[in-house]
């Protein structure tokens, strides 16, 4: 009698290694910023959010703070959360303490280590709130976890300035999916880093402790873990640079020598000063952000900071037919 056979569980880094081969047989060669955040990647992150020069996250934090109440109003009582990308949920605790009777919150990220710190840290601060956590990569099509209280709407938080992540065309389709995703009635509250000083925004990525540099480094270092490849990362350098004409960061790791590198048995060779780009970070002047947002079907209904802050939330709703 034949034993059938079982089925080969699931490859982990399936996904990590079909993005890398191409990204690197791509020219010019790119890697997936959304791979930044393994564990020790999420860390690295939040100590970028601490430095000095890195402004957005101390702004748009004092921005919620100070315009909560007038968020809450526009949003409404017994609204269900869902943040994209929640981190540590410190921007989220100043959301959820100013909004009437939240039914759940719904963090989802792609790191499983920041999610489940996320959920510890914001149980504490709201017991009475289910917290309905979703590990999973937010540009792919949601499942979401159902709360045991009927919602009046759902809220989709999207902080950080992580859309200017995107280019234009990939930012709308994210902001499509996430309008799927809340419904008809739903809203979703974006944050976006505004135009301003080159200076400024270029120093916020290229701190004087190096921790940007780091964070940008782990990418490699987790690919040689995962993938086992032997990238060097003395080899490679971390560059971040404002590019005005087309108003974003670009983010390059470049290779100090020619050298050659083993990916998941494949080699790639790099010539001195050849780049790979990790990350876009796009900043937005409004009537660009309305515009991608009408695109997605969208329309502001609510706009807090601006010039002065150089940091924006924007509260976007479905877009209403002309009377």
């Amino acid at each position: 009698m034949s034993v059938a056979a079982r089925a080969a569980p699931p490859d982990p880094h399936a996904a990590l290694r079909a993005d890398v081969l191409a990204g690197l047989a791509h020219r010019p060669q790119r890697l997936p910023s959304k791979y930044f955040y393994d564990a020790r990647g999420s860390a690295l992150f939040e100590a970028i959010t601490r430095q000095p020069e890195y402004y957005l996250t101390r702004v748009e934090r004092a921005l919620l703070a100070r315009h909560a109440g007038d968020i809450a109003a526009g949003v409404g009582p017994r609204a269900r959360v869902v943040e994209y990308g929640s981190g540590s949920g410190l921007k989220t605790e100043c959301l959820l303490g100013a909004l009437p009777e939240p039914v759940a919150y719904t963090p989802v990220e792609i790191s499983a280590a920041a999610l489940d710190a996320c959920v510890a840290r914001l149980r504490l601060r709201f017991p009475r709130l289910p917290m309905l956590p979703l590990c999973a990569d937010f540009t792919a099509p949601l499942a979401l976890p159902h709360p045991a209280t009927a919602a009046a709407r759902t809220l989709a938080f999207f902080p950080g300035s992580t859309l200017g992540n995107f280019e234009d065309a990939e930012a709308v389709a994210l902001l499509r999916a996430m309008a799927a995703t809340v419904g008809e009635d739903g809203l979703a509250l974006v944050g976006i880093d505004l135009v301003k000083d080159p200076a400024a925004i270029e120093a916020a990525y290229n701190d004087a402790a190096g921790v940007t540099a780091a964070f940008t480094l782990n990418l490699l270092a987790r690919i040689n873990r995962e993938l086992g490849a032997d990238f060097d990362l003395d080899g490679f350098a971390h560059r971040a640079r404002y590019v005005a004409a087309r108003e974003r960061i670009q983010t390059h790791l470049v290779s100090r020598r020619a050298q050659a590198v083993r990916v998941a048995g494949r080699r790639f060779a790099f010539s001195a000063g050849q780049a790979i780009l990790v990350e876009y970070s796009h900043k937005y002047r409004d009537a660009r952000f309305a515009a991608l947002a009408a695109a997605a079907g969208l329309e502001v209904a609510g706009a807090w900071g601006g010039e002065a802050d150089g940091f924006g939330l924007r509260l976007l709703r479905r877009r209403r037919a002309a009377d």
